[in-house]
């Protein structure tokens, strides 16, 4: 799957790697209201695309999934700022 890469040089290599580092920081440095967004983006950095649509939850399914994520925030991450801000619009993408 990833023969693309064997015929890269160091440098390509290293372009390429820093390119997915990149991606990676971005999206852990996704921070409220953003965690909860759809994130294709990550996905383009592949060689191959995809037309694949995910599965979308039904509303009641997807809401409990967004409840549970919020509960294992507060066991993963007990001491992380917490806000009260709203949600302001915007596509999250």
């Amino acid at each position: 799957m990833d023969q693309d890469l064997e015929g890269l040089s160091r440098e390509e290599l290293v372009t390429e790697l820093v390119k997915l580092r990149n991606a990676v920081r971005a999206h852990r440095d996704t921070s409220m209201h953003d965690l909860c967004w759809h994130h294709p983006g990550m996905w383009d950095l592949l060689p191959e695309k995809s037309a694949i649509n995910p599965v979308v939850p039904e509303w009641p399914v997807f809401l409990r999934g967004c409840l549970r994520y919020r509960q294992s925030l507060d066991e993963q991450l007990p001491d992380a700022p917490r806000s009260k801000d709203e949600y302001s619009g915007g596509d999250g993408g």
